[in-house]
C-alpha cells in the first residue's frame, strides 16, 4: 500500500517547492483510463436506450404471466380430463413443467435486468439462473423430439408401439430428457468446461470461456439443438411419406369398389359377413332371401358406424400430429432471432435486434398453450372443464376422476380406432385364406390408442 501511494505521489505534478503545479495535466489521464474501462466492459445502460429497456421489461412480464397461467392450466386439464390423457399428453405435461419453471424462475430476473439496466443480483444467482435457463430449454426441445418419435412409431411402426410405450418406459423417457438436459451442463456449472457468468459484451448471463479458453456452447448447440431438430425433421418426413402412400392406396381402393355393382360389392369383399354367409348358403342351401336381406342391412350399418369411428379417430390423431409439428416450428422460429443476432451482431451495434431476439426467446415458453387452443378441439374442451369447474362427463370425457391411473399400455382395442388402421392399407395384401380386409383394422394391425 505504501509503495502504491508513493508511486502515485511521484506521478503528481508538484514543482520543486512541493506546490501543485498543474491540476489539469493529470485529468486527461484519468478520463482516458475510465473511458477505456467502460469500452472494455459496457453494460445495457450504455448500449440500450431506456425506452427500449422499458419495452423489453413490459413484454417479459406479460410473457411471464401468460406462460405461468397457460402452462399450469394445461397441466391441470391434461391430468383431469381422461379423454386427452394419452401417451403424447405425458410428454406434453413434461414440456409444460419445463416452460413453467422457465417462466417462474428465469423470467423474473430477466425482467429486473431490463428494469435496472444491468444485472444486479450477484455472480451466484447469475450462474444458477443461466443453468436453469439452458436446462429448461433443453427439456422442452427433447420433449418435442420424444412426441415426434411417438407419432412416427404410431403411424409407421405400429406393430412395436405397445411394446415401446408402456407406463414404465414412458417414465424412463421423460426422466432421461430431464437428466440429459441438466446433466450435460454440470461440467459448465463447476467450471470444468466453460463457466456460467455475466457477459458484459452482450449484457446478459450466459456461457463464458473458462480460464483455458474452453466453452461448451458449440457442443451444446450441436448435441442439444441441431441433432434433435434433425430427428424431428426425419420423423415428420417419414410420417408424411407414409400418410401419402396410405391416401394413394385408399383412393385406389375406393375406385375399385366404385367399379363393382352394388348388388355384387358385398360378394366381392372377402371379409364381408354377407359373403361368408352367401358362400355357406350356396353350399348348404339353408339361408332364406329374407335372412340375407337382414344380414345386408346389419352388416352395412355396422360397417358405416365403424368407418365413421375410423374417420373421427383418424382426424383426431392427425390433428395432434400437426399440432406437435406446429409446436416444433414455433420453437425454431422463437430461437432463430437471438441465434442470428449473436452471430451477425457480436458487438451489439444494433440493440433493437438483440431485444427482439430476447423477447422471441421468452415467447417460446408461453406460445404452446395458445397452439393447443387453436389446433385441438379436445384441448379447448379440457380447458373449459378446468376454467368453469365442470365435471368431465358434461363434455363427454367419460368420467372426471383426477386419480385415474395411466394405463399400462396406452391403447385399448375396444376404444375408438385410429389413423393407424388406415395406414395399414399401404402394406401388402394378406393371403386370401386369412380373409382379413386391408382397409379396416383387425387384431393383427390395430393399434387403437385413446382419442387425442
Amino acid at each position: 500500500m505504501d509503495e502504491l501511494i508513493n508511486g502515485t505521489l511521484q506521478r503528481l505534478p508538484f514543482d520543486d517547492g512541493g506546490r501543485w503545479s498543474n491540476v489539469t495535466s493529470v485529468l486527461p489521464t484519468i478520463d482516458t483510463a475510465t473511458a477505456g474501462e467502460e469500452t472494455d466492459f459496457p453494460d445495457e445502460t450504455s448500449r440500450f436506450s431506456r425506452p427500449l429497456l422499458t419495452f423489453a421489461a413490459v413484454a417479459t412480464i406479460t410473457i411471464m404471466v401468460t406462460g405461468i397461467v397457460g402452462n399450469l392450466l394445461t397441466i391441470v386439464a391434461l391430468l383431469r380430463c381422461p379423454k386427452v390423457r394419452n401417451v403424447a399428453a405425458a410428454f406434453i405435461i413434461s414440456l409444460c413443467i419445463a416452460d413453467c419453471l422457465f417462466c417462474i424462475i428465469v423470467l423474473p430476473f430477466n425482467a429486473m435486468r431490463f428494469i435496472q439496466g444491468t444485472w444486479m443480483h450477484g455472480e451466484t444467482l447469475c450462474t444458477l439462473i443461466t443453468f436453469m435457463q439452458y436446462g429448461s430449454v433443453g427439456v422442452s426441445l427433447l420433449c418435442i423430439t420424444m412426441i415426434s418419435i411417438n407419432r412416427y412409431i404410431m403411424i409407421a411402426h405400429y406393430s412395436i408401439y405397445p411394446k415401446v410405450y408402456k407406463t414404465s418406459w414412458i417414465m424412463v423417457m421423460i426422466v432421461a430428457c430431464w437428466l440429459f438436459s441438466y446433466g450435460f451442463q454440470l461440467p459448465t456449472l463447476f467450471g470444468v468446461w466453460g463457466k456460467f457468468g455475466y457477459n458484459h459484451q452482450l449484457g446478459t448471463c450466459s456461457i463464458l470461456p473458462d480460464d483455458e479458453g474452453r466453452s461448451s456452447k458449440t457442443a451444446m448447440f450441436i448435441i442439444a439443438f441441431i441433432i434433435p431438430c434433425m430427428i424431428i425433421v426425419i420423423c415428420y418426413s417419414r410420417i408424411f411419406c407414409v400418410v401419402h402412400k396410405s391416401d394413394k392406396r385408399m383412393k385406389n381402393h375406393s375406385k375399385s369398389q366404385c367399379n363393382i355393382p352394388n348388388n355384387l360389392r358385398s360378394a366381392a369383399d372377402p371379409a364381408s359377413p354377407l359373403s361368408a354367409g352367401s358362400s355357406s348358403s350356396a353350399n348348404n342351401n339353408s339361408i332364406s332371401y329374407t335372412a340375407s336381406s337382414s344380414a345386408v342391412k346389419v352388416a352395412g350399418a355396422a360397417r358405416t358406424a365403424a368407418d365413421a369411428r375410423d374417420a373421427k379417430a383418424r382426424r383426431n390423431e392427425w390433428r395432434i400430429t400437426k399440432m406437435v409439428l406446429a409446436i416444433f416450428l414455433s420453437f425454431v422460429m422463437c430461437y432463430l432471432p437471438i441465434t442470428i443476432s449473436k452471430i451477425v451482431d457480436k458487438n451489439v451495434s444494433v440493440p433493437v435486434l438483440h431485444i427482439i431476439g430476447y423477447i422471441m426467446l421468452y415467447l417460446s415458453a408461453c406460445i404452446n398453450p395458445i397452439i393447443y387452443v387453436i389446433m385441438n378441439k379436445q384441448y379447448r374442451q379440457a380447458y373449459k372443464t378446468v376454467i368453469f369447474c365442470k365435471p368431465s362427463r358434461l363434455l363427454g370425457f367419460g368420467g372426471s376422476s383426477v386419480g385415474e391411473k395411466w394405463k399400462d399400455i396406452g391403447y385399448s382395442y375396444n376404444h375408438s380406432r385410429t389413423m393407424v388402421s388406415q395406414v395399414s392399407i399401404a402394406e401388402p395384401e394378406s393371403p386370401p385364406s386369412s380373409r382379413l380386409r386391408q382397409d379396416s383394422p383387425h387384431p393383427q394391425h390395430l393399434v387403437a390408442i385413446q382419442d387425442s
